[in-house]
């Protein structure tokens, strides 16, 4: 298995050196990684279920797809060649913002994020990598709020944190 390497970063996302993924997330350190917000022509967000084998927050939904750069690689790359891994398409991504965040997960990790977040266009079903996803929809944003509400537990903590301002943006 090979080992991934997270960014360690400063709060304006310069670089301070490397560190293996769940070593940077047990202690909580900040890392620079990506989140992808792919929507159809109805304004629908395609959100993912996570694995259950994920390192963390398995068998909850999240945004499209998300994860990290890694070492000497260009972050637009990087989204979207994850994005074809875990969902299995491409398309036009646009890096419209950043911001920090940090924040408790399962098996006693956490995120401590630069997070650049995308957004994107896609309107046909995704060919999901079963290793990464296990199941996916297409969901209007007012529905998805309204399930927040009455069932944050279904959501990554991530999700939760950076859903408003996804949609202050676009």
């Amino acid at each position: 298995m090979e080992i991934q390497q997270v960014i360690l970063v400063d709060e304006n996302d310069v670089p301070k050196g490397t560190m293996e993924k769940m070593e940077a997330h047990q202690k909580g350190l900040l890392h620079r990684a990506f989140s992808i917000f792919v929507f159809n022509d109805k304004g629908e967000l395609l959100l993912q279920k996570r694995a259950l084998n994920k390192y963390h927050s398995g068998g909850l939904w999240t945004n499209t797809c998300c994860s990290h750069p890694q070492p000497q690689e260009n972050l637009d790359i990087s989204a979207h060649n994850r994005l074809q891994n875990e969902m299995g398409f491409d398309c036009t991504l646009q890096n419209v913002f950043h911001f920090t965040y940090k924040t408790k997960l399962d098996n006693e990790l956490t995120e401590h994020e630069l997070d650049h977040v995308f957004t994107g266009l896609y309107n046909a079903a995704p060919k999901i990598n079963a290793l990464e996803v296990m199941d996916w929809k297409y969901m209007a944003v007012k529905e998805i709020q309204q399930d927040l509400k009455l069932h944050p537990e279904n959501y990554t903590s991530w999700f939760k944190i950076i859903l408003d301002t996804v949609l202050k943006h676009i």
